[in-house]
């Protein structure tokens, strides 16, 4: 595995990097130099400065991952890595609390006056008189945006005895309750605030989110604080503000352009000013740098990262439960389409035992990336099969069944539209089986080559279709059948050693009886019994 890694790394993550692949540096190229090379890659680590755009994804056919050595992802077009079945990890946790600590520094900074006292006592000015400050206790904090970071913050402020109101429209009202904020619109959030702190994702709905008109709302005695993403605030809009002084202050550590090139903004006397140092503690680079590394090397490995961008996040002790019913769904959607031959215009997916309490949609994402590979000619896997879903036309469904009436852990698929058309399987002794076929019970484990069929329950047709196989030199390693009745349609897998070719279906699929006959082929499992040596 080759990895290529653009921008600087802690020690920690490039020695975690090495232990696991080939890592290669390449300091800051530019887009032509990216491109030329990137194709190479299994993986792509960056930071902030490499734009990771369409134009560039559109040069890998090996990229697998690519990781982001911070919070954002704003430098990587998530869209564009997704259409292309690339996942996107980065490290949303690793700063946050350096992230936090900056924003409650940047809030006593303006309240106590700390730069104006600095920078004139630093100037041989005596200017105690004029530098009289505030105390933050009692004061309102008004949170725009309550993830992690503004979660920490609200924390950390309350340990100030501020009082936090927040707005974050993807927060229940009962979570922050519980956390003792109360959940405002964001105009009220503006009007009641004697600081308003950003913590915000920046997004088309985000982007100068606070403008000239949200402004006008705030205090003439509050301060604004932005520690999160530039272009959340209009910094034409800010600066006028600031001048004409309807805020009292700001203080700024991201910029819409960095490094920052509106000097005049920066050299407002109640602007406060630092180059982008919110995640800039030795701790947080370096557990930034642990945790892309661990997401990229889970990816490589076939694993489910800890802190995906393009596919949902399972905690730890979910993903241990759902990893292996991850293969298990992309099998079965994979034995389903080459059995039915045929996609339908909608699909349902049920759910039994424990994973009804799991967030399955990483399962249903790759039982559709199994169902539509051997139909599109784009790489489909787990990360984009939803959207290639969409764009077919195909309406994907999820269900919730019983826990306790089954005995496994149990995966259901079917086409609502036919009455039986459908396969379920499960985990048994730590491998993929069909449990289900048509409406009919059966077991098979799903690897390698197998023939199935559904045929007229007659005496000695099992006998021919063996015969035939036999005289090819194909050797049969397993037969499973079932029946709806006797001298009913019965449904037969015969696991193969080897391929049937196309000369051989044909007289099979002349044998009297025959109603449907397909060679379905699937990844052999490494160690398996039943897999051809070769």
């Amino acid at each position: 595995m080759q990895i290529l890694v653009t921008e600087p790394l802690e020690r920690g993550g490039m020695d975690l990097l090495r232990q696991h692949a080939s890592v290669e540096t390449r300091k800051n190229p530019t887009t032509e130099e990216l491109a030329a090379i990137i194709d190479d890659y299994d993986a792509l680590v960056v930071r902030s400065r490499t734009q990771v755009t369409r134009e560039l994804l559109s040069h890998c056919n090996k990229l697998k991952v690519v990781g982001r050595a911070g919070t954002g992802v704003d430098n990587i077009d998530v869209d564009a890595a997704t259409e292309r079945g690339i996942i996107v990890v980065n490290a949303p946790a690793g700063n946050s609390n350096a992230v936090a600590e900056q924003t409650i520094a940047m809030i006593l900074v303006q309240a106590r006056r700390l730069y104006q006292a600095i920078s004139s006592l630093k100037a041989g000015r005596w200017e105690k008189s004029s530098l009289q400050g505030f105390e933050v206790k009692g004061k309102v904090l008004g949170l725009v945006g309550l993830g992690r970071i503004g979660s920490l913050v609200a924390s950390k402020a309350k340990g100030l005895e501020m009082r936090v109101i927040a707005f974050d429209p993807y927060t229940s009202p009962e979570r922050a309750a519980s956390s003792g904020i109360e959940l405002l619109d964001l105009d009220s959030v503006l009007r009641q605030s004697d600081f308003v702190s950003v913590h915000a994702p920046l997004t088309s709905e985000t982007r100068r989110l606070i403008n000239a008109e949200k402004l006008k709302l705030m205090k003439p005695t509050a301060f604004i604080v932005n520690c999160a993403r530039g272009g959340i605030i209009d910094e034409a809009d800010l600066k006028a503000a600031l001048a004409e002084k309807q805020i009292a202050g700001a203080a700024l550590d991201v910029f819409e352009v960095e490094p920052v090139t509106d000097s005049e903004l920066i050299g407002l006397p109640n602007l406060v000013a630092t180059p982008h140092l919110g995640a800039s503690t030795i701790e947080a680079q370096e557990s930034v740098s642990l945790d892309v590394a661990q997401s990229v090397i889970d990816v490589l490995e076939g694993r489910l990262p800890s802190s995906p961008v393009n596919m949902p996040y399972l905690p730890p002790n979910m993903a241990e439960l759902v990893m292996p019913y991850v293969d298990l769904a992309e099998r079965l959607g994979s034995f389903f389409i080459q059995w039915r031959g045929s996609l339908q215009g909608k699909i349902e997916i049920t759910y039994e035992g424990e994973l009804i309490d799991c967030d399955t949609r990483v399962l249903t994402a790759a039982f559709i990336a199994g169902l539509l590979k051997s139909v599109s000619d784009a790489p489909i896997n787990a990360v984009n099969a939803l959207v290639y879903a969409q764009q077919r036309g195909l309406i994907v469904s999820e269900v919730r069944g019983a826990r306790s009436k089954v005995p496994h852990n149990v995966i259901t698929a079917r086409f609502p539209e036919s009455e039986d058309a459908n396969i379920a399987g499960t985990i048994i002794q730590d491998e993929p089986h069909l449990i289900a076929l048509d409406s009919q019970r059966l077991e098979a484990v799903l690897q390698g080559n197998m023939l199935v069929d559904v045929h007229q329950d007659r005496p000695g047709f099992v006998g021919r279709i063996g015969q035939a196989l036999g005289s090819a030199n194909i050797n049969i390693s397993f037969a499973q059948m079932s029946r709806s009745s006797r001298g009913g349609l019965s449904i037969m897998i015969l696991g193969l050693d080897d391929d049937v070719p196309p000369s051989l279906m044909e007289p099979l699929m002349q044998l009297p009886g025959m109603e449907r006959l397909r060679m379905v082929k699937l990844p052999e499992l490494d160690g398996y019994y039943g897999a051809s040596q070769g």
